[in-house]
């Protein structure tokens, strides 16, 4: 060994050891920050703290006395159950509950006034049904620090919500299959899946997940920075809540989570400007995932459009990365991914403008303005005799109106678009407890119809209400009315000073939110939805290449005198139109009057953005929902179309086409369909194109940037 080390000048250096790779492809580019760049993260820092986004230390200080007190409270409930059930002073003695977070908190990305996700974890002999939601909601309901408590067990994941010393809680339980729970459980562990339901796996993939993300990032506190900055961004845009079809939390975070791994030197201010670029770009429906997908013996289903056929219509998929991986978006709808799209390019746009230092970041994080990017909206008016009752009918009724906007779209074969905004108002000056959600009405982009089309929606609405009917909790007094409202004709409520602003020509009040003209031959979306006309036809109602319209009716509004009368104005048809539809007939339009009548009649086509709509040429209805509606749908529905791809003439425009193959190169057969949806008893890979993924530099320009 000496002779040998001699002979070679002294014993090699060992060669340095490789650089850890994150995710299932290669980084997109190792480069680094530039002095530019880290000048632009420190004004993005100083934006994020001016807007108020970091919580107090001594609303952290509650935050974590209100996670001690819980965690007190189940370990003396188990303790409780256990003496109960007649074991031995010893098993009293070591019962044990643990306390997990997850969600934001779990993250770190929680701000002032969130909601603390948390996960009880106990012993088999503790159940869900009477020990958690009867015996541990007693003991809750007793105490005087918690305040609005509402169990919802029929939830796809079960769960407990209250407020805890003024801090909002969503509290899971999961029976694992251990007599005594250790304090220091590992729930990252596959073991603790033997032996459980699935309601159970559900609550406990929630703290698996967020702790496998914090895994699976190059650095985390980058990823906490952008991620805080982009939920922010997506809550003031409207394209953040997972009950209306939109993305949630953890779905962000997946997204981010991915562009950390593709630019893994890149600190948050490139990390923003990269998820724009990425997410503008992407080839749905192939799937955003973190890494391979794992699977196990313990036989729990898993995303896989090869073996599911269900999941074959999910139309943006963004797959959890703990075992059972699932879709965490399977709530998007065309309707939704093609607002999402438009406000990703939007976002794309500033960051540009940032970049070349054209914009600042406030420019960024610009509310949209929702109630001026369309001329006509439904109006879902939600009543009850007091907050109390108001607050689970309001979920209630929340949870359906993704099914809703899915339906509409359905029964009118995609041409009626409907935008749900994820916002409720409050009509304060009514005497019943009142709360209102809205939806924007389009005709689809590029589609005329003929002179007198009709679409009757009636059975449309009767679908809905049957549905909200099925509510098992309905009390008295808990109604629900629909009407359609002008732009001209919403509400004062839902403007900020409750007076409309004086409206400019949208040419010039949104000049700055404009898409370029190459963006135009490649993007689907329209950004802000900027509308092209001949005429302007924002400022006059009539057109002279179309028939005269008739006069519109003020729409039944809605008057709460006391709780018992809420009552629409009875009297006469109301007869409105949507934009170049002559029509909508909402006759009683409370929800339990059998005879609504909900026609639409249109004319001439609507003209939108100049934008191309082609890449969102979709039909696909009902995706990737588990309803009873499901078989109507098959038979209602038009054939599902590849909803993200873009038309073949336009793809070469793309400087990020490859990632198409990134994603399909570690997923195999996972793929995009390119000609629609396969038939349902042929392999997947048979019905899907794929490509062999070569060096992702080779096809992106000026990767390193």
């Amino acid at each position: 060994m000496a002779v040998s080390d001699t002979l070679n000048g002294g014993a090699s250096t060992p060669p340095p050891p490789p650089a850890p790779e994150y995710g299932i492809t290669k980084p997109l580019s190792l480069a680094g920050p530039t002095a530019a760049d880290f000048n632009r993260n420190l004004e993005l820092e100083k934006f994020l703290v001016d807007s108020g986004l970091y919580e107090s230390d001594e609303e952290t200080a509650t935050r974590q006395e209100v996670l001690r007190r819980l965690d007190q409270i189940v370990k003396s409930w188990v303790k409780q159950l256990t003496r109960l059930r007649g074991y031995t002073d010893q098993m009293v003695e070591d019962a044990n509950a643990v306390i997990f977070t997850f969600g934001s908190y779990r993250l770190g990305v929680h701000g002032p006034g969130a909601d603390i996700d948390t996960l009880c974890v106990g012993p088999s002999y503790v159940n869900r049904e009477e020990d958690f939601f009867m015996i541990l909601h007693n003991i809750l309901a007793e105490m005087e620090e918690v305040t609005e408590l509402h169990p919802v067990p029929d939830a796809h994941v079960p769960v407990m919500k209250f407020k805890f010393q003024g801090i909002s809680t969503d509290l899971l339980y999961a029976s694992i299959s251990l007599l005594v729970v250790p304090e220091d459980l590992d729930i990252s562990d596959g073991s603790v899946l033997h032996d459980v339901d699935e309601p159970t796996v559900r609550s406990l993939n929630g703290c698996r997940v967020a702790d496998q993300i914090l895994k699976l990032v190059p650095n985390v506190e980058h990823f906490r920075s952008a991620l805080r900055c982009l939920k922010f961004w997506a809550k003031r845009r409207g394209v953040y809540s997972n009950v209306t079809g939109f993305l949630g939390g953890v779905n962000w975070a997946l997204l981010v989570a991915r562009v950390c791994q593709l630019y893994p030197n890149a600190i948050p201010s490139m990390l923003v400007s990269r998820f724009f670029r990425v997410y503008t770009q992407w080839r749905w429906p192939n799937p955003v995932m973190l890494c391979s997908i794992e699977e196990n013996e313990l036989g729990f289903p898993i995303w896989d459009p090869r073996r599911n056929p269900r999941d074959r219509f999910h139309i943006m998929p963004i797959i959890t990365p703990a075992y059972p991986c699932m879709n965490s978006s399977y709530n998007v709808s065309a309707s939704t991914l093609r607002v999402m799209l438009e406000q990703l390019h939007h976002g794309n746009m500033i960051c540009d403008e940032i970049e070349l230092n054209k914009a600042q970041w406030s420019a960024l994080f610009q509310p949209y303005n929702f109630f001026e990017a369309y001329k006509n909206y439904l109006q879902v008016d939600i009543i009850a005799v007091d907050a109390n009752d108001l607050l689970p009918w309001k979920g209630w009724i929340e949870s359906r109106l993704r099914q809703l906007t899915l339906k509409i779209e359905r029964d009118t074969n995609g041409i009626l678009q409907c935008h749900p905004y994820p916002h409720d108002y409050v009509d304060t000056s009514k005497p019943c407890t009142h709360s209102a959600f809205f939806m924007g009405l389009q005709r689809k982009e590029g589609v005329r119809g003929q002179e007198g089309q009709q679409f009757d929606i009636r059975g449309t609405v009767d679908e809905f209400r049957q549905e909200i009917n099925m509510y098992a909790y309905w009390k008295p007094g808990m109604e629900i009315y629909v009407s359609h409202v002008r732009r001209k004709q919403l509400p004062a409520f839902v403007f900020p000073d409750g007076y409309k602003r004086t409206r400019i020509p949208r040419h010039m009040s949104h000049s700055a939110e404009k898409v370029d003209e190459g963006a135009t031959r490649c993007y689907s979306g329209s950004t802000e939805r900027c509308i092209k006309r001949k005429n302007d036809a924002e400022m006059m109602d009539v057109n002279p290449r179309k028939p005269e319209k008739r006069a519109s009716i003020s729409p039944q509004r809605l008057e709460c005198f006391s709780p018992e009368s809420c009552s629409t104005r009875s009297g006469g048809t109301s007869q409105m139109s949507i934009d170049c539809i002559e029509g909508v007939k909402l006759d009683g339009s409370t929800m339990k009057d059998s005879n609504s009548n909900c026609q639409i009649k249109s004319s001439d086509g609507l003209v939108r953005s100049g934008v191309s709509a082609e890449r969102l040429d979709t039909q696909i209805t009902e995706t990737g929902v588990v309803d009873s509606t499901l078989s109507r749908q098959k038979s209602r529905s038009p054939e599902v179309r590849n909803v993200s791809g873009v038309n073949g003439n336009k793809a070469q425009d793309l400087d990020l086409d490859c990632l198409e193959d990134v994603e399909t190169a570690s997923t195999e057969t996972l793929t995009n369909c390119k000609e629609g949806a396969p038939d349902m008893d042929q392999p997947l890979d048979k019905a899907c194109s794929f490509t062999t993924r070569a060096d992702i530099s080779d096809y992106v320009p000026n990767a390193s940037t």
